[in-house]
């Protein structure tokens, strides 16, 4: 290690900084949110460094630069393009004793400034000893990702709760279990909301009741490809104790849940249905009572067909707090990946989500109006009736040569789309792997021109190769 990481107190104590163009202004900025008393000696200052210095942010040496100019400083960094006034800057806090950094140029400098991410009161640094500056900036970017916004305020509120947790805990391993518990659970969870009044509340309940109540968190896991699913739902994933999840989660996103939390699959194929809906309902139930975060983990969108609502209505009559992290429903997915646009101002006005298979009980879907021209049909499950399907839509209007296509394992590697027309539909769907999303309407003809294979999929137009093998 070259460096020793410090993370240092510049309240109202000098900093000079030498230069006052935009490489500057990119120091400037950073010290003066550290309310370092910052004094900038140049003839001149960019627009932004002048702004500040007529809001007296900062004080303006305008002269050529001095020895004397730093007496008294506590850092000095050097920021401007002659390489022969950095470098007498330089040895100048050398032989001053004061800290030096000249601005890309490792070897004239006795500290560097790391990338940060600042979520004040939690500030973190991340650097490469000089080496490769950009890749430590890469390193910041892919953090920043995975961070709530909200966990400056979770400190925050931590830092005002500690001492009356140290007085109702004498024990360590007490308070590092509360503490764990709050940081991952619920309190965190509100904190991330914005409900700070009950965040509060939050701690009081488990300093006084013991409280032991876990939540539930819906997760939409989008169609398939791991970079769909959204930063919020990969934090949930991050920190959940428990993760009940469907066959339509792809492997790469169960690779990104926690570690150490138990991963335990709850899907259901049709015709071989591995865990009921009441199961699963009871899971969560059990798992929550038990103070654990259960991640409630969906393919798709769990308000599209992902029956999230009634799994919520569990949560909500076993008193079970919970939230929902919306994810990229497979329809608007697959199609995206498949080169589908659904509307199209010249080919579908409207889109219509509708299910292939609904509870026995459940109402017969309105054959008429969806047969209507211009919209787009995306029906979720409907490989098995897809006979049905295209039997009732040409009988009430839907002309037969309409265009179709047949998405299998939208957004996945694996992804297959097989296009052709209505009257072909059954046929179609034998030659797409499951699980498999049918679109129907003049948009699905716009696939050969634009799809763009994010995926490596394979694409087969069923008519065209019927017509040669004739």
């Amino acid at each position: 290690m070259d460096y020793l990481p410090l993370f240092v107190n510049l309240r109202d104590r000098k900093v000079v900084l030498i230069g006052g163009g935009h490489v500057a202004e990119r120091k400037a900025e950073l010290l003066l949110k550290a309310h370092a008393s910052l004094v900038v000696v140049s003839i001149e200052l960019c627009e932004s460094l002048q702004t500040a210095y007529q809001q007296q942010q900062l004080e303006w040496l305008q002269a050529p630069y001095q020895p004397e100019h730093l007496d008294e400083a506590y850092l000095v960094i050097a920021a401007t393009d002659d390489q022969a006034l950095n470098e007498k800057v330089f040895h100048d806090a050398q032989q001053r004793r004061i800290f030096v950094n000249v601005v890309d140029d490792q070897p004239l400098c006795s500290f560097i400034v790391p990338s940060i991410i600042d979520r004040s009161p939690v500030v973190i640094a991340i650097s490469s000893g000089g080496t490769a500056p950009v890749l430590a900036k890469l390193i910041r970017e892919k953090l920043e990702a995975m961070l709530p916004p909200s966990l400056g305020k979770m400190a925050e509120i931590a830092g005002r709760w500690r001492q009356r947790v140290k007085q109702s805990l004498t024990g360590l391993r007490e308070r590092k279990r509360f503490w764990e518990h709050s940081f991952s659970g619920r309190f965190a969870s509100l904190v991330e909301s914005g409900q700070l009044s009950e965040a509060e509340q939050q701690l009081e309940k488990q300093l006084s009741e013991a409280d032991s109540q876990g939540e539930l968190v819906l997760v939409g896991a989008g169609p398939g490809d791991a970079g769909l699913l959204t930063l919020k739902g990969l934090r949930v994933l991050q920190s959940a104790d428990v993760v009940l999840y469907d066959h339509l989660v792809s492997a790469d996103i169960l690779d990104l849940v926690r570690r150490d939390a138990d991963k335990i699959c709850v899907g259901k194929r049709a015709g071989n249905h591995s865990v009921s809906q009441e199961e699963t309902n009871q899971l969560i139930v059990k798992y929550a009572q038990q103070g654990k975060k259960v991640v409630r983990l969906k393919g798709g969108d769990p308000f599209i067909f992902g029956r999230g609502g009634e799994e919520l209505q569990v949560a909500a009559q076993a008193g079970i707090p919970f939230q929902v992290v919306p994810g990229i429903t497979a329809a608007i997915g697959a199609a995206a990946y498949a080169g589908i646009p659904l509307t199209h101002r010249e080919h579908a006005q409207s889109i219509t989500f509708i299910t292939g298979h609904c509870r026995s009980e459940g109402a017969e879907l309105d054959w008429q109006a969806l047969a209507r021209s211009n919209q787009t049909l995306a029906i979720y499950m409907g490989t098995v009736t897809a006979a049905n399907i295209r039997q009732q839509l040409i009988q009430y209007g839907r002309h037969r040569e309409t265009p179709v296509a047949v998405i299998g394992c939208g957004t996945r590697q694996e992804q297959k789309v097989v296009t052709g027309q209505l009257y072909e539909l059954e046929s179609l769907t034998l030659q797409a792997p499951a699980p498999a999303l049918i679109v129907i309407g003049e948009v699905a003809a716009l696939h050969q021109q634009l799809a763009w294979f994010g995926p490596q999929s394979e694409t087969i137009q069923w008519r065209s190769a019927v017509l040669e093998l004739a």
